[in-house]
């Protein structure tokens, strides 16, 4: 009994060691691999993961393809990575719509975001106070103070109901106590179109997008919603160091997998986007776009979306937002 019970075990362990084997392998075949970005192309969410995506022939060998599948705030595209192969060969690289809001914002969703498998956060982008330059401001306390002389009639723009943009007004909102009137669009680019035209007075932008403007002073940014200043706009105080220490918000950029997606897999991918993303001509890539590289492993990267979750959570029961 004892050779044929020790056969048996040793065979058991071969299996399993091929088949970690052949886990870790499966993203070395010639297949292509599709990081699924489900926004538009042009914007932050398109272009990180472009930068990082031409570093990783090492981890794909057949390449990588960026691929956009747009709409419903991100879920269709999301939809497309839940229902794929757990192999690693497609990614989602999303801000955080799909992975950490939009579940507390849609009636029904066609994908659990519990169940994503977390493999790295690419980089956190921090959301800014931006002005119209007419508007007679120049730090937060000041803006307060005219939205309080002004209950109502000041408007904010948001890329559309219940974005990032949407929320941290919101947030901000709630946390001085202030009603402004919101004016939602299709996109940033509209937004910031009609922001610089008068058409609306503020709006709670990601660094990326205004940072040009700023520089031209057609906009204005008052604060910066992180716990420190930005590498890109370094004499901008945040809003911590003007008496708001609450008023936190960054946008992120994730990149998560199917569930089931095994541990060997998201290891290597995390690590091969690591090292990417210590490369200092990515680093140059993302510092243009006012990006903070992160590369952190799934662990942290979970915890980190755990509580992006509940605290967006919070924002949305508090403002009652909620999308069919």
């Amino acid at each position: 009994m004892f050779p044929h019970t020790a056969r048996r075990m040793l065979a058991l362990i071969a299996c399993a060691c091929l088949l970690g084997h052949t886990s870790a392998q499966a993203q070395n075949d010639n297949k292509i691999a599709r990081l699924v970005v489900p926004f538009p192309a042009g914007g932050t969410a398109d272009i990180l993961p472009r930068v990082v995506a031409d570093k990783l022939r090492d981890l794909y060998p057949g390449g990588v393809v960026v691929e956009n599948r747009t709409g419903a705030g991100g879920n269709i595209g999301a939809d497309v990575v839940y229902r794929a192969e757990p192999d690693g060969k497609t990614l989602l690289a999303s801000p955080p719509a799909p992975i950490a809001i939009n579940q507390h914002l849609y009636r029904k969703l066609g994908f659990d975001p519990a169940r994503w498998v977390p493999v790295t956060v690419l980089a956190t982008v921090p959301n800014v106070l931006v002005v119209n330059p007419k508007l007679p401001v120049h730090n937060v306390a000041e803006f307060i103070a005219y939205v309080k002389a002004n209950p109502g009639k000041v408007s904010f723009a948001s890329q559309g109901n219940g974005t990032t943009s949407h929320l941290t007004a919101s947030l901000f909102m709630q946390l001085t106590g202030t009603t402004m009137t919101h004016v939602p669009y299709k996109g940033t680019a509209p937004a910031l179109v009609d922001l610089i035209g008068g058409q609306v007075d503020v709006f709670f932008d990601n660094i990326s997008s205004s940072l040009q403007f700023e520089r031209t002073g057609k906009v204005r940014i008052l604060a910066v919603a992180d716990e420190q200043r930005s590498k890109a706009l370094p004499n901008v105080p945040t809003f911590a160091e003007q008496k708001m220490p609450d008023m936190n918000a960054v946008t992120w950029f994730a990149v998560v997998a199917p569930p089931g997606t095994p541990a060997s897999i998201v290891d290597a991918t995390q690590k091969a986007m690591a090292g990417a993303l210590a490369l200092p001509d990515v680093k140059q890539k993302f510092a243009e776009q006012g990006a903070e590289p992160r590369g952190w492993d799934s662990a942290r990267t979970g915890q980190f979306i755990q509580a992006e979750t509940v605290k967006w959570n919070k924002v949305i029961q508090s403002a009652k937002v909620t999308l069919e």
